[in-house]
């Protein structure tokens, strides 16, 4: 396993769509492994495949305390939401930053497992909103795309000044 170079906002690569994986073979495999490794490492809850500059369709994300609840969606699709709920997020592309932005309450997502297997699985909560979250990167959206433009501006200078600061 390998750890990836997480891209970080306002990176133009993260504005890229990524493309559905056609076979979960052992390229796919390999990259859920260092994806997996790489969110634990960072650390985080979830990570999508074009965050660490690869255009696939694919997300890991683990809620658990104690990281022992891997999930990984291959080529996601939002299959039902319903309600809404604040809640307040954060982003390892946007790293230090954490505001509150509206999403659906619970959502049907129908994916591919790590072993190419599909499944369904309705969320609610907290894995709701990272399910929706991630599936945002695969489109090109990111979390600070619900905020304002001023707020945007902000982050983007802050992060900026941080990463001079560390050069």
């Amino acid at each position: 396993m390998a750890l990836l170079n997480i891209l970080h906002y306002p990176d133009p690569r993260l504005r890229n769509n990524a493309e559905p994986v056609a076979t979960v073979g052992a390229e796919e495999k390999q990259l859920v492994a260092d994806m997996f490794e790489t969110m634990y490492s960072a650390p985080g809850i979830g990570l999508a495949a074009i965050q660490v500059n690869v255009p696939k369709r694919i997300i890991v994300i683990d809620i658990s305390e104690d990281q022992t609840q891997p999930m990984c969606f291959i080529n996601p699709q939002i299959k039902r939401r319903e309600g809404e709920e604040q809640m307040e997020e954060g982003c390892l592309s946007v790293p230090g930053i954490y505001e509150p932005v509206v999403r659906y309450r619970s959502i049907m997502v129908q994916a591919l497992d790590r072993k190419g297997s599909a499944f369904e699985l309705e969320a609610d909560g907290l894995l709701s909103v990272c399910i929706q979250h991630e599936i945002d990167h695969l489109d090109g959206k990111l979390f600070v795309d619900y905020l304002s433009e001023m707020k945007r501006t902000r982050i983007r200078k802050k992060l900026e000044k941080m990463r001079r600061q560390t050069l």
